[in-house]
């Protein structure tokens, strides 16, 4: 049976942050690889009748380009649970670290909208550790309510880079540099806007809040928040979904700041495919669909 922590408010991030700059020390903190057996905490993380700050949210829209309303923007539930899951990452017996593992995927599978004012309780825990050829990847996962009734779930998967079994097998051609097409939407981002995304998220990464602490982790300049691409292309479609709808992100090629990108909504059968594209270069930055 899961141990439940059930904490009185959220934690804070700038504690969380902490522990996890503390975390990649040597000698104290989560370093070496990580086993393919290696067990995960069974922790649950429990907040309950938690307030959302409607002053926060209008922030996190300024900051994404969505509209401020009387429901919560479809990827705001990430905001939401961030602090447990920063909770979850800094524990002892997670196997790795928080600050330095890479945000690969998204899903939040929202049931029903959320009003602005409703108490949201949220239960956080990891789970399926498993191998990648680049590395072990693993899910946290939150299940938001209302009461007792279940409104959105979301679930990151993150990667600690490593080599595993998987590594060093086949791998698939990228593709080839391209011009893409007209977007349907230029998304222009720079230092200050993540800084404010930043602020009314509370994920305050070091690689995305200045260039000095970026390049600290490999990176040539401070790089954008992927959830912040996510919730950024869905601006211009999201008044159109359905109440219950699954929303699935793929993260690739960071994006350097400053920058223009290229955003891309498509409908389909099912829903609607979403893109953001390396406006020069064709790469993507970020996969996704939408399925109701």
């Amino acid at each position: 049976m899961a141990n439940t922590v059930a904490l009185k408010s959220l934690p804070a991030t700038a504690d969380v942050y902490r522990s996890a700059v503390l975390g990649m020390l040597p000698g104290i903190g989560k370093g070496g690889s990580v086993r393919p057996d290696a067990t995960l905490p069974d922790t649950v993380y429990t907040v309950s009748a938690l307030k959302t700050d409607a002053e926060k949210v209008r922030q996190y829209c300024a900051a994404t380009g969505q509209q401020f309303g009387e429901h919560l923007p479809l990827t705001y539930p990430f905001v939401a649970q961030f602090p447990l899951m920063m909770q979850t990452m800094v524990a002892p017996a997670f196997p790795f670290g928080a600050v330095g593992s890479v945000h690969l995927e998204n899903r939040i599978r929202r049931v029903r909208r959320i009003a602005l004012g409703e108490p949201l309780s949220i239960a956080t825990h990891a789970e399926n550790l498993r191998e990648h050829r680049k590395g072990m990847l693993v899910d946290i996962v939150s299940r938001i309510s209302v009461g007792s009734e279940l409104v959105t779930e979301q679930t990151s998967t993150l990667l600690k880079q490593q080599r595993t079994s998987l590594s060093g097998g086949p791998k698939s051609t990228p593709p080839k540099d391209h011009r893409p097409p007209a977007p349907d939407v230029t998304l222009a981002v720079d230092l200050g806007r993540i800084r404010s995304y930043a602020a009314a998220s509370g994920d305050r990464n070091p690689i995305h809040m200045a260039n000095l602490t970026a390049k600290a982790f490999g990176f040539p300049r401070a790089i954008a928040h992927g959830m912040w691409t996510a919730a950024a292309v869905l601006a211009n479609v999201e008044a159109y979904l359905p109440d219950e709808v699954t929303y699935e992100a793929k993260f690739g090629k960071p994006i350097l700041l400053p920058a223009k990108v290229n955003g891309y909504v498509d409908t389909t059968e099912g829903g609607w495919d979403v893109s953001v594209l390396n406006r020069s270069k064709g790469y993507p930055h970020l996969t996704g669909t939408l399925r109701g």
